[in-house]
């Protein structure tokens, strides 16, 4: 019998704090090396869009691809293939990250989920009110949700920009509430930008998603399984008339993250296996031939794998490609408008503020207001070390709208006059609304 060894609580708590920011904290710089390749593929969006290649760019995303298998054939024109397509993996692990959140992170316990919960509320609501104000009864109405997103590649790229002048909760704050934002996006796409409804296609896909279910709960842990079937359900939601993005939202929950290995077994397999190596020769000639070497090196290896739950492996192999591939030519597909006066014309200037003051006053107005009552009723408190200063900064953050602004805004106003609009105000007002965030940020002396 292996005795388990003990350590004094102090020690798993520490541990555990670790596992808990240390993910936090690689994800935060990921991401904002990420923005600043989303940032270039925006910037090369708008020169196109504004050059004499305007017509080529615009030529080539509305040229339609053809992928078929048998006597089935999927025909889409490259932009959207890019935002039916790629944009389903970018929210397959948005879904991932809000499961990570709900069983371990910011989001996993009560009180301190509620106060990044309650603030997204707050700054989803007030910015569509605002725009609603604006558009209500008017053409505009249709985009009503166009101003509720938080871009959280660039909210916590600029806020990772200030370093050690912030405190590190309050970019997990940053980043929590960004995240619940995110839920609220993939909720109101859900219910207000899916029509005719097919239902023999969405019954297969959800039927699809029960066996995923049942998959998971009979302890299967194969990442090739689920992504096999789970693209199936993206075909069956794309038929269906239910956005296809909404079943990579879907198929993320039905992701394990349960390991298959136990830690304490991990542990005591791999001290034995780790023991095998250093009993032989430790020169790197000699390992290359040594048989008992080699066999527990691979057999370390699958351990390593077996201790890592599904969901953690696809969503720190799927954070490279969203970061520098999906999201950028996300960008370059929907970020490129001619800038023109004739955007902001009588017709669609209703459209234009409602988008610009939703993003840069609507955003922090609801975000603070709704963090100010949940704290001043007892049910949260601030994150340690924030204080209220840090948090109209981190409002005006979350005015910075970008990817899931212009995502709803393609869904709301189609190939309208409107959409040109609708993107050149949240560039506008992202632009303002980070730079306040980031200057108020960098006022805020150091505790």
């Amino acid at each position: 019998m292996v005795r388990r060894k003990t350590y004094p609580a102090s020690h798993w708590s520490n541990t555990q704090l670790v596992r808990v920011l240390m993910p936090m904290q690689a994800f935060i710089n990921h991401s904002a090396s990420g923005s600043i390749v989303l940032l270039l593929a925006a910037l090369t969006a708008l020169l196109l869009a504004n050059s004499p290649l305007a017509e080529a760019y615009d030529t080539t995303l509305h040229t339609d691809l053809e992928i078929s298998v048998g006597p089935y054939v999927l025909k889409e024109t490259i932009v959207h293939w890019i935002n039916d397509g790629l944009m389903a993996i970018f929210f397959f692990q948005v879904g991932l990250e809000i499961k990570r959140e709900v069983r371990v992170g910011e989001l996993s316990q009560f009180r301190v989920a509620l106060l990044p919960i309650v603030a997204a509320l707050g700054g989803a609501v007030v910015p569509a009110l605002i725009y609603t104000a604006f558009n209500f009864g008017g053409p505009g109405a249709v985009g009503w949700a166009t101003p509720m997103a938080t871009d959280i590649a660039f909210a916590v790229g600029v806020i990772t920009l200030l370093g050690n002048q912030v405190p590190f909760t309050l970019k997990v704050f940053l980043t929590a509430v960004a995240v619940a934002d995110d839920l609220y996006g993939i909720l109101v796409i859900a219910v207000f930008y899916s029509s005719g409804i097919n239902f023999v296609a969405l019954g297969i896909g959800f039927g699809i998603l029960a066996v995923l279910i049942l998959a998971n709960i009979f302890g299967i842990r194969s990442v090739i399984f689920y992504v096999s079937l789970g693209l199936i359900v993206w075909l069956a939601f794309l038929r269906s008339g239910v956005h296809a993005t909404i079943a990579g939202v879907l198929l993320a929950w039905t992701i394990p993250s349960r390991s298959r290995t136990k830690v304490y077994t991990f542990l005591e397999q791999a001290r034995g296996l780790l023991s095998q190596i250093e009993g032989g020769p430790l020169k790197q000639k000699r390992m290359l031939t040594d048989e008992v070497q080699q066999c527990a090196v691979i057999e370390l290896e699958q351990l390593c794998e077996q201790v890592q739950a599904p969901l953690q492996k696809l969503e720190h192999s799927l954070n490279s490609w969203v970061s520098f591939l999906i999201l950028p030519l996300f960008a370059l597909a929907n970020a490129g408008v001619a800038i023109s006066l004739d955007s902001f014309n009588a017709e669609t200037s209703t459209v234009a503020f409602g988008i610009i003051l939703g993003l840069v006053l609507g955003k922090p107005i609801g975000i603070i207001g709704a963090a100010w009552l949940v704290v001043r009723s007892g049910a949260a408190s601030l994150p340690r070390s924030v204080t209220w200063k840090h948090m109209i900064g981190v409002g005006f953050l979350a005015g910075i709208g970008f990817t899931v602004s212009i995502f709803i805004a393609t869904l709301g106003f189609g190939e309208s006059e409107l959409l040109s609009t609708a993107k050149l105000a949240i560039l506008v007002a992202s632009v303002i609304a980070g730079s306040s965030g980031f200057f108020l940020l960098k006022r805020i002396r150091p505790a």
